[in-house]
């Protein structure tokens, strides 16, 4: 992954804990070109020795939250665009450069709509994700059908947002923001896959899916 100057590209933020059985082959799918920026929230394995070893700058973020670690790892971006996805390998990083060509004049942000493979989106994750997506559609006319898991923004838009949610609510969060900011959102078609290992912290249990819905709920 070759370093490109700052202001003029494109960084991918990495979200991550305990990711380093996943890592490995999501950092070596990131287009040439792109930097990447793996935020290590509280990981008790490898993933931060990981993502050094593939060349990647590792932040660390104390705060416990998906929220606090995207936030750490925009803070720590210089460029232009941002790019934010998971690091379970659910996500195809080769697949950025069809939302980046999405970016027209006037779009601020290009939100990844999953399409996924049998077996990769539990059903009451996608529930949770289609009520959720439809009220901010009723309720802000933004024109979205997912929560953006997988998303490029152009950062000067993205940071006068100010902070967002520090747990899982940050998805909701981000749109909702985006819609007061009267930002143009698009969707792009996005593959999505069962994680590659371990065990998702909000589907992957009841307890997991409980706190990411009461994080949400406390969206407004």
């Amino acid at each position: 992954m070759n370093p490109i100057e700052p202001a003029t590209g494109l960084t991918v933020v990495i979200p991550c804990r305990n990711e380093a059985g996943a890592l490995p082959a999501v950092l070596s799918a990131v287009p040439r070109g792109y930097r990447v920026v793996v935020v290590d929230n509280g990981s008790t394995d490898a993933t931060a020795e990981v993502a050094r070893a593939a060349g990647a700058t590792v932040v660390t973020e104390s705060v416990p939250g998906y929220g606090s670690a995207v936030q750490a790892g925009i803070a720590a971006t210089a460029t232009e665009l941002v790019a934010v996805l998971d690091g379970d390998g659910s996500m195809a990083p080769g697949e950025l450069p069809l939302l980046v060509a999405e970016l027209g004049p006037g779009v601020t942000m290009v939100a990844g709509r999953r399409r996924p493979i049998r077996g990769a989106w539990p059903w009451h994750a996608r529930f949770g994700n289609w009520l959720l997506a439809r009220w901010l559609r009723h309720r802000y006319a933004l024109p979205v059908h997912d929560l953006a898991a997988m998303r490029v923004i152009r950062r000067a838009e993205l940071v006068a947002l100010g902070p967002l949610h520090p747990r899982s609510g940050y998805p909701l969060a981000l749109l909702a923001g985006a819609a007061r900011a009267e930002w143009r959102v698009v969707e792009c078609d996005v593959s999505y896959r069962p994680r590659t290992h371990g065990v998702s912290k909000v589907s992957g249990s009841i307890l997991g899916t409980v706190r990411a819905a009461r994080d949400f709920w406390s969206v407004r």
